[in-house]
């Protein structure tokens, strides 16, 4: 069992394809109402038909007033830290906090080149990624930043504005490795979907997370674990990811959370979104908040 005691919080993945744009703005508007705590967007560049996630999130923040915005993940290798941080940091500032900074050092090295990012593969890629944590977080808290590294070449930078409130750094990652940075240097671990990490995998995830933060000295409780979750609510059979009825979510979300230790889960519907996240918000959602509260109570 592992239990890290954060509160629940619970979200939605927003398409960023360019023609699904109407529907998009309208399952924002659903979340916000639905009482959700985030919208997240992917972030894929070089997809022709997505919009750039921090422009929709831009777009988007402006139609809402009390939900946040998670990016699922920025792209390190195409967005350098410093200019990132520029970015989450003005967001914080329109947007009055509600932002927080996913990141990952990119997946498919043949799309990033092909943008004019570098190639980057294996160990050179996790030591961008620990080096890129490390300056976004001294970017956001202003001031000035540089390094000097066979990573990064930032010779001074006075950075800010400084958001209202800090924003959290949240690493997508999955190998062992890269799971040790973010023990080392991420407030949270962001799982790919539960179709490329199944529920089977995420403990020893975690214990490499907890492990790597032990070393560096760190609470391993501290760190948020995040999980997307694809699949359907309703009376279904088959399909990719969790399909079944909300008794079902309810159950399984609620043992993932007390059992795996996740604290927030990401919900990437499959079809009919706007059903889905209505059924999400207003069946999910609270069943399993009170089932988690009832288990933590009697543990």
């Amino acid at each position: 069992m592992t239990d890290y005691g954060h509160p629940l919080s619970f979200g939605l993945s927003l398409d960023p394809d360019v023609t699904e744009l109407d529907e998009t703005r309208r399952l924002a508007d659903a979340a916000e109402q639905g009482g959700l705590d985030y919208l997240a967007v992917q972030d894929h560049a070089y997809q022709p038909g997505h919009l750039d996630a921090w422009t929709l999130i831009t777009h988007l923040a402006t139609r809402t007033r009390r939900v946040s915005y998670l990016t699922d993940v920025a792209d390190l290798q195409l967005r350098p830290p410093t200019m990132l941080a520029k970015a989450a940091a003005s967001l914080g500032v329109l947007a009055e906090g509600r932002v927080v900074l996913g990141v990952g050092g990119g997946a498919f090295a043949d799309a990033i080149a092909g943008m004019g990012g570098r190639r980057r593969t294996g160990g050179e890629m996790v030591g961008f990624t620990e080096e890129s944590l490390h300056v976004m977080r001294a970017a956001l808290g202003g001031g000035g930043v540089r390094l000097l590294s066979e990573q990064h070449t930032i010779e001074g930078y006075a950075a800010g504005p400084v958001p209202p409130a800090p924003i959290p750094l949240w690493l997508g990652a999955q190998k062992p490795r890269m799971l040790g940075v973010t023990g080392r240097a991420a407030d949270g671990w962001i799982s790919p979907l539960n179709i490329y990490v199944a529920p089977g995998e995420v403990p020893g995830k975690q214990k490499l997370i907890d492990e790597a933060a032990r070393t560096a000295g760190r609470d391993p409780a501290t760190i948020r674990r995040i999980y997307n979750v694809i699949g359907t609510i309703g009376k279904v059979r088959g399909g990719p990811g969790l399909a079944g009825d909300v008794r079902l979510w309810t159950d399984t979300l609620a043992e993932w959370a007390v059992e795996l230790g996740f604290d927030t889960f990401v919900f990437w519907p499959v079809a009919e979104h706007r059903a889905q996240v209505d059924a999400f918000a207003a069946e999910v959602v609270p069943a399993v908040r009170a089932r988690v509260a009832r288990i933590r109570g009697r543990r």
